[in-house]
């Protein structure tokens, strides 16, 4: 019959591998504090597999595949998954709180060697390289990024004899789905996971995803990692670390994933353009930190539109235009909501004990970053305490306990922050 078994052999297959899946999985159950309970086998099987039954679950257990042919189709679908290195410029603006040699994964997408990848790993790279899980190593080229969803998009030098990844349809995805997250072209590098919850991401560098994929146990190798449903298509691409995973506020160490419905719209211009053809945003270049209902400065991109403007790390961002803001998301929409990159965006500010109206005038964020950005002054010590903040941030801290400053002014009277509003 070609390989193929029958219904009745497929799912006694199923059902020999059931207690070898599940005392794998309970082993590693026990170290990890599941949200949902324990004793349940749709909870425990999620955590981690063995290979076998992760080589199953790519081929689909519906497809009724024999073994041998089952791997042949996990493996093409595995090999997909190639490892990216890029090389920064010491110059480079995100070398220091990015590094200048970083490494990740990358998904085969087209025939003709096409990877999409998770942005921030080839940003201002100079050379690229990826490999493939049979040790072909390949030059490859920046094709183009988006910084709204955070892609990136390269090109191999040459062809990869690989067969692209089909892309999903991300929107489908559900809570407690089961996933692989895939970080390299072999085996050893999938890792069970299921779905936590689908919600709005809102990072600190101007940075909003409405539907984010958040997904558990975390993979520590998640920069532009596979995120892949049982019948190998791609769902996502992997952004984060976090330790929010969970729909609610209970500490959870999860991987936040870009879904790959948001690439689709932007695909064609990111190939023929390098970047979508829809104005660009603007941008301000500040890093925010929420507090007790209030949004703080926490660090300014050195020469960003925010440090040009005056903006200091402490401000307390009471408004836009008169219109209060208390959290990074509704002041992001505020943001956006006033133009496109290049209008002026007027921010009501409590600095100090000052209450002040500061116009920044946005920026591009893709022009602000270059190949051969502008090296900083010698000896220029707010520089060196600027890049201080982006690098905590970058690395994922957070202010655990706010400054005095912070604490005073968390405590000061709602009369004056509603004066801060309308000024």
């Amino acid at each position: 019959m070609n390989g193929t078994v029958s219904l009745h052999q497929s799912r006694a297959v199923c059902t020999r591998m059931r207690p070898l899946m599940l005392s794998c999985a309970r082993q590693q159950a026990a170290t990890w504090p599941l949200p949902y309970g324990r004793g349940s086998d749709q909870i425990l099987l999620p955590l981690r597999a063995l290979t076998a039954c992760l080589l199953a679950l790519l081929a689909g257990f519906h497809v009724l595949c024999g073994g041998a042919h089952a791997e042949s189709i996990a493996k093409e679908v595995l090999a997909a998954v190639v490892k990216v290195r890029a090389e920064i410029p010491p110059a480079a603006r995100t070398a220091e709180f990015l590094g200048t040699n970083r490494e990740g994964s990358g998904v085969v997408i087209d025939a003709e060697g096409l990877i999409l990848t998770i942005g921030y790993l080839v940003l201002e790279a100079t050379q690229i390289e990826v490999s493939t899980a049979d040790g072909k190593v390949v030059k490859a080229l920046i094709v183009g990024s988006d910084s709204d969803t955070g892609f990136g998009l390269l090109r191999a030098s040459e062809p990869l004899g690989i067969t692209p990844l089909q892309l999903g349809q991300s929107s489908e995805v559900r809570e407690r789905q089961q996933v692989l997250v895939v970080t390299e072209g072999r085996p050893e590098s999938v890792q069970a996971a299921f779905v936590t919850s689908r919600r709005e991401f809102v990072g600190y560098w101007e940075y909003l995803i409405e539907d984010a994929i958040f997904t558990a146990p975390p993979s520590p190798h998640f920069a532009g990692a596979a995120l892949l449903g049982t019948q190998g298509q791609l769902l996502g691409i992997g952004s984060l670390f976090l330790n929010d995973a969970l729909p609610d506020e209970r500490v959870f160490p999860g991987n936040m994933f870009v879904p790959i419905d948001r690439l689709k719209p932007v695909l064609a211009d990111l190939i023929a353009k390098g970047r979508p053809t829809t104005p660009p945003r603007p941008w301000l270049g500040v890093f925010t930190e929420e507090y007790r209902g209030h949004l703080f400065v926490a660090a300014v991109v050195p020469e960003g539109p925010a440090e040009k403007a005056g903006l200091k790390p402490g401000d307390l961002i009471a408004g836009i235009a008169g219109k209060a803001v208390n959290d990074r998301a509704s002041f992001y929409r505020a943001v956006w909501a006033q133009g496109n990159a290049g209008v002026e965006v007027p921010l009501n500010i409590l600095q100090g004990l000052e209450i002040r109206k500061i116009v920044v005038r946005s920026g591009d964020r893709d022009h602000y970053f270059q190949t051969q950005p502008t090296r900083s002054a010698p000896g220029d010590k707010r520089q060196t305490h600027t890049n201080s903040h982006l690098q905590q941030f970058a690395l994922g801290c957070v202010l655990e306990a706010p400054p005095s400053w912070a604490l005073f002014l968390a405590g000061r009277t709602p009369a004056l922050l509603k004066k801060v509003s309308a000024n």
